[in-house]
This record gives C-alpha cells, sequence and structure tokens, in this order.
C-alpha cells in the first residue's frame, strides 16, 4: 500500500466514530488518505479531526468555488487508487444504486472510474429491507467491492447484521482491493473459468516476524514457495484467492487479492476476513509463540554477559480456530512441517485441529525441502496416508489444486 491513494467517504452514523482509527491504520500502511465528510458524517466526526489524522484537508462541499475552479470533484474521483465509502448508510447506497449526485460524495463516486469498496453500516432492519438488498445487488453486479457488514448488537439495542466492520478488516480488504489483478472486482465475462470458477480460496502463506524489539524478530526458514505456488494454482483453475502471506522470500503471484501480514496475530485477524469462503489452505509456517515482554527500543548488552530474559506467549492456532470457526469453509487443508515421525505427527495434528486434510513433510536439513525448489509430501485425510513422489512445489501445488477441485464438484 506504499504510496497509494485512498479517497475515504465518511457517511453518517455512529459508525463514523470508528474511522479515526481506520485513517492511521492505513497511513501506518505507507498510503495517503484524502478524507470526505458528508453532512451526516459531520454530526458524529469532525472535519479537523479528520484532517489531523489524516495530513490532508477535507473536503466537504460540492460547490467550493476554489476546489471547482479546476473542477475538484472530477480531479478528486480520479486521482485515487481506490474509493473506500465507509460506514455506507443505506441513504448512500440508494443514492450510488441510483447513480444520483446531489452532494459531494455522490457525486465522487458516479465521476470515478477507481475501484470502490463499500462498508455498509446501518440498523438491523434497514439492512434486512428487499429495497437495501435491491440496490446492494446492483451495487455488487457494478463491480462494487464490500466488507462486512458484522452481525452483533447496535447502538440502537438491537441486534442482527448492520454493524460496520472493523477497522482491521477493512484496512485488509483495502490491501485485497488494491491487488495487481482483484478479480473480485472484475466483471462477469473476464472472470477465468475452469472448474473451481465461482469458488473463493483462502491460502496462506511464508513465515510470520514475532517481533523482539525494532530490529529484532522471531522467525523461521519458510520461503513462502509452496504457498505461492498453491495460490496461482488455484488461480489458473478459475477460483478467487485470497491470498495472505507473511514476508515471503518469493514474490505473490499475479491474479490474486494480496493480503500482506508479518505476525501471527495479524494473519488469523487477515484470514478471518476473507471469510466465507469455499476453502482454506493453510500453508503458512506461523511460529508457535509471541514475546510479549519486547522492547520498543533496541536491546543492548549490559557488560554482565547475561541474556535479556524473553517472555514468550502462544500465538493463535489458525489452522484449529479456522476448522472451528461458524463460517468454516466446506474443506480445510493443513501442513505439518516435521524432522521425526512424520506420519504420526501429522495424523494426530490433523486429528487434534479438526482439519479435513494435512500434507505433511520432511524438514531435515538433509532433505533440503525448506526453503528449496522441490517438496516430498504425505497427503492425511480421513481416509489414511497417499504418499506423493519427490516434485517441484509447482507440480504440488497442481496435484493439490486438483484434489481441491474434485472436493468441491
Amino acid at each position: 500500500m506504499l504510496g497509494k491513494r485512498i479517497l475515504l467517504i465518511v457517511g453518517g452514523g455512529i459508525s463514523a466514530t470508528k474511522i479515526p482509527a481506520l485513517i492511521r491504520l492505513i497511513r501506518a500502511e505507507g498510503a495517503h488518505v484524502t478524507p470526505v465528510l458528508t453532512a451526516a458524517g459531520a454530526e458524529f466526526v469532525t472535519p479537523l479531526s479528520l484532517s489531523v489524522l489524516a495530513g490532508e484537508a477535507v473536503h466537504q462541499a460540492l460547490f467550493d468555488v476554489a476546489a471547482e475552479a479546476e473542477i475538484g470533484h472530477i480531479q478528486l474521483s480520479r486521482r485515487a487508487d481506490l474509493v473506500v465509502v465507509a460506514p455506507a448508510t443505506a441513504d448512500l447506497m440508494a443514492r450510488m444504486a441510483a447513480g444520483l449526485a446531489n452532494d459531494l460524495a455522490s457525486t465522487l463516486l458516479l465521476a470515478t472510474d477507481k475501484p470502490v469498496l463499500i462498508a455498509p453500516a446501518m440498523n438491523v432492519r434497514m439492512w434486512q429491507h428487499p429495497a437495501t438488498q435491491r440496490n446492494l445487488a446492483t451495487l455488487r453486479g457494478d463491480g462494487i467491492a464490500l466488507v462486512g457488514p458484522d452481525e452483533g448488537e447496535m447502538a440502537c439495542g438491537e441486534y442482527g447484521p448492520g454493524r460496520m466492520a472493523e477497522p482491521g478488516a477493512i484496512l485488509d480488504a483495502i490491501r485485497a482491493a488494491l491487488a495487481p489483478v482483484p478479480l473480485r472486482l472484475l466483471p462477469e465475462a473476464q472472470m477465468p473459468r475452469g472448474p473451481l470458477a465461482g469458488r473463493h480460496v483462502v491460502v496462506t502463506s511464508g513465515p510470520t516476524h514475532e517481533p523482539i524489539d525494532p530490529v529484532r524478530y522471531i522467525a523461521n526458514r519458510s520461503s513462502g514457495a509452496q504457498g505461492a505456488a498453491i495460490a496461482a494454482a488455484l488461480r489458473d483453475l478459475g477460483a478467487r484467492v485470497s491470498f495472505v502471506t507473511g514476508p515471503a522470500q518469493v514474490s505473490p503471484p499475479e491474479g490474486v487479492a494480496v493480503i500482506a501480514v508479518e505476525t501471527a496475530q495479524q494473519m488469523r485477524e487477515a484470514v478471518e476476513a476473507t471469510l466465507p469462503a469455499d476453502a482454506a489452505v493453510m500453508a503458512a509456517a506461523v511460529a508457535d509463540w509471541r514475546v510479549v515482554n519486547g522492547s520498543d527500543s533496541k536491546m543492548k548488552k549490559d557488560g554482565t554477559g547475561r541474556p535479556p530474559a524473553l517472555e514468550m506467549a502462544e500465538n493463535p492456532d489458525i489452522l484449529a480456530w479456522i476448522s472451528q470457526a461458524p463460517q468454516r469453509p466446506r474443506l480445510v487443508v493443513g501442513f505439518a512441517a516435521e524432522t521425526d515421525d512424520v506420519i504420526a505427527h501429522a495424523s494426530a495434528k490433523r486429528a487434534r485441529k479438526g482439519c479435513d486434510w494435512i500434507l505433511a513433510n520432511d524438514v531435515r536439513p538433509d532433505t533440503g525441502i525448506m526453503g528449496g525448489a522441490e517438496n516430498a509430501v504425505t497427503l492425511i485425510t480421513a481416509e489414511g496416508a497417499e504418499d506423493w513422489p519427490r516434485m517441484t512445489k509447482q507440480a504440488v501445488a497442481a496435484r493439490l489444486a486438483a484434489r481441491i477441485a474434485d472436493a468441491l464438484a
């Protein structure tokens, strides 16, 4: 997201109070935020607060003499890389669906030629109303991307779907929408065809980095090559792929929605934000532990010869969580990188985590598998263990993708 420009349209509603946190998250990724505040939005957050956090002027009026001297609404709508509407109220969604342009926000949305992402927020009855659902269908047909809404207790005291997605989930959706080829934004005629066409698959990949201090971290030797190959193979079979990757040594494939993370906790949150999905392939080498007493400044020697005492805590178990999640994918595939008793340990892991399949491999240093170009895996299912011959990681990915397509057929 470094250097990307986000045009952030803030609608009215109590969820607008979450927007300052979203702006902080976006800017922490190195992106620029240009806020547009609707009249209703200004009832919940102030132009000054948004301007200070964004580091840019807040735009509110369509008929701004200074701005419109250079056709400001056209420039604003075109110079952004992505337009985000949060909260997207029922009224804003209705005006978008109807193509109205009676204020600055709706005019920008009608004039833009850039991708648009909305984060709906409204009362549960308003969300479930046939008119809102018709408008949502229209917006989806127009290629508008959606994040949320979540289900939960409303400010009005009612419970159900309609809560705006949390800032972290919106940030993940922004990352996905800014991917090189965000497939969910392509017109239907341009969507890839194949046995997985219309399916959504989540793939995790690479290592995670758990910080000790600003310059040191706990990691592992995973290159991310196998996960990237799996994402590419699923894409080639027509799937829409959400690719959640740690700091890998290999570049993510084109044509998938890339969500870059560093820590296990960030990966857990990113995976949750991608659901629902038809299948999940958890190929990342997630660190089991994180440091809870890390330092905000570089740790230095103190002359005693004693190393610092690092206090460790267990990281979230992403494979076990998604295997039990309310929105559990139909097929969950895990990986088991082992150095001894590979089949026994991997079989026990499959049962313990609750996933459907486990791909087990021997990662002892003399195998050359971790960080190498080849892999030798055993597919473990409820039916038993199936040894695959040693082959390139691309060949493993193609074989796994084909098995996934068969399972989802």
